[in-house]
């Protein structure tokens, strides 16, 4: 049920997760219609976690043969810098369990060089983002000059990380650069570029996937009265001018 709705910030609570998945592929599937028909393409930002799993019903039936797939343009909000097919792989996790299972064109799958080194990783991926704005794929923000991705699905850590932007963490202050580089992830692996907030807050819609007792607390501090010594990266979620929906299980929305 929703539980707060106001013209850009949703808060939608399920009594599942099994709930959750099934809303999240119905507010995906629409939005994916909707961007098709406007601008014959749709940018989604996939996360790492347990959004993947998430995403489950996607491949289900009505949406995977409902959903014109070869409109889909998919990036990841950040990587671990390995090796793309290594455990510990964002894009691996994307695709066993979810790219592997629809027709999105293999060339319309924008995952990291992982021949490089993070900081040229990062570079190589930015790059890759303005060649898609040059070609009119991903749009832009008049207002701040940033990438516009249609969608940006996003999952949060008990630490209220989102992305590889960690608590107390110097690149949750970057303003200028659209991907970063971090050498010393307080989680491991300790390499990983990762887009940042004036990037993820200039998306057209942002979906917050949230579950699970242990994300609690955060939530609380985002969303209620709860505390914690430092500002969270997920409360600098916030999107410039789209919108936010919160997407959270009755165990993450415990505290409220």
């Amino acid at each position: 049920m929703t539980v707060f709705k106001s013209i850009r910030h949703i808060i939608d609570e399920f009594d599942s997760e099994e709930a959750l998945s099934v809303s999240l592929a119905k507010y995906t599937a629409d939005l994916s219609e909707k961007f098709a028909k406007q601008k014959d393409s749709f940018t989604v930002v996939m996360s790492g976690g347990s959004l993947i799993k998430s995403l489950r019903k996607l491949v289900e039936a009505p949406y995977v043969d409902s959903i014109d797939w070869s409109k889909w343009h998919v990036f990841w909000v950040d990587e671990r810098v390995v090796p793309k097919y290594h455990p510990d792989s964002n894009y691996l996790l994307a695709y066993d369990g979810f790219l592997s299972k629809v027709p999105i064109p293999s060339g319309n799958v924008y995952a990291i060089n992982d021949a490089l080194s993070a900081e040229a990783a990062a570079d190589d991926y930015e790059t890759c983002v303005k060649h898609l704005i040059h070609n009119k794929i991903i749009s832009v923000s008049e207002s701040s000059g940033f990438p516009k991705f249609d969608l940006m699905l996003l999952g949060m850590g008990p630490d209220g990380h989102v992305a590889s932007l960690f608590p107390g963490h110097p690149l949750v202050q970057e303003k200028k650069k659209w991907v970063a580089f971090i050498k010393e992830s307080p989680k491991p692996p300790p390499e990983r570029i990762t887009f940042t907030f004036p990037v993820i807050n200039a998306s057209e819609n942002i979906a917050l996937v949230v579950a699970g007792a242990g994300k609690a607390h955060p939530v609380h501090v985002a969303l209620g009265n709860g505390e914690d010594s430092d500002v969270l990266p997920v409360q600098m979620v916030s999107p410039d001018e789209g919108k936010l929906t919160w997407f959270l299980d009755k165990d993450a929305a415990s505290k409220l």
